[in-house]
């Protein structure tokens, strides 16, 4: 029977272990803080910030909340960026995506602090992600990648020489979960199949783990995948279910697989709870670095 890898339970069990570490930096006087850009009011964005903040209380960091209206100009988004940027109580801190129409969002993603980038997303830190291939990174990750990586080691799934086939190539993980796999400390091989990819069903078959992230729901299938293969799915797709009458949640891999696999992570509750248990990780960790350095 194929092991069900649950998502929430290791964020728990990662979220306890930061709640330790926070009582140890306060202990020093210092109070980690996350802080969250909204602009808009899209209804998705706001629930997730709110989520975001929920788990701030949860491990006892601080939340500093900026919010700005619909008709926000990038000068104005500017200013509340170049504010966090300057705020002592905030370690870390996320703009919410997406900005508004119109809204250059590279250009203001290039605005903030590589040193408070909570999402490890700028291309600061992108880029000493490439260029540190051996060794510790001492810059905030990307954390739906991290997170993947944590997840499957929490259920001793070694990638050390395995074949990784991701499905997908945005930059929140398809492209950014290959510069994390193929780093000496996983030591993954990966390919990264697109939609300019011959025959992905080939490449799919041959792979020991799959990490889908297309947003197709159901496009992984049991004729696609090998025995035993390990299912990752970051998929998220709004589909509506007919019998119930109202829109639900799939993500890209048919449960028809997990018979098939050796282990999956089910959606929702496996992969997303631990993108939210790692950018706490990571503004912990830039206290730390705080601590470190007074």
């Amino acid at each position: 029977m194929a092991t069900r890898i649950d998502g929430k339970k290791v964020a728990a069990d990662i979220k306890a272990d930061l709640a330790e570490r926070v009582e140890r930096l306060k202990a020093q006087g210092i109070v980690p803080g996350l802080g969250t850009l909204l602009v808009g009011e899209d209804p998705g964005s706001v629930k997730y910030v709110a989520g975001k903040h929920a788990d701030c209380q949860e491990i006892g960091i601080n939340s500093v909340k900026k919010e700005l209206p619909a008709t926000a100009t990038f000068e104005d988004i500017a200013a509340a960026v170049k504010d966090l940027n300057e705020d002592p109580a905030c370690n870390g801190f996320i703009v919410q995506l997406p900005l508004p129409k119109g809204i250059d969002q590279n250009a203001i993603i290039d605005l903030i602090d590589p040193a408070k980038d909570a999402d490890g997303m700028h291309p600061y830190n992108l880029g000493e992600l490439v260029l540190h291939v051996r060794g510790d990174i001492s810059t905030p990750l990307p954390c739906t990648p991290r997170g993947v990586i944590e997840l499957l080691k929490a259920y001793d799934i070694d990638l050390n020489g395995k074949e990784v086939c991701v499905l997908g190539r945005g930059i929140t993980i398809g492209r950014t979960i290959g510069l994390m796999l193929t780093r000496n400390a996983v030591n993954a091989t990966v390919t990264l199949c697109h939609t300019g990819t011959k025959d992905v069903a080939d490449h799919m078959r041959r792979a020991d783990v799959i990490v889908a992230a297309m947003g197709s729901a159901g496009f992984v299938t049991p004729d696609k995948i090998k025995e035993g293969a390990v299912l990752v799915d970051v998929g998220v797709s709004r589909v509506f279910d007919e019998e119930a009458g109202r829109y639900r949640i799939k993500g890209d891999v048919d449960k028809a697989c997990y018979d098939k696999a050796s282990a999956y992570t089910p959606n929702p509750g496996g992969v997303g709870p631990m993108t939210r248990a790692m950018l706490l990780a990571n503004v912990v960790e830039m206290a730390e670095r705080h601590a470190m350095n007074k």
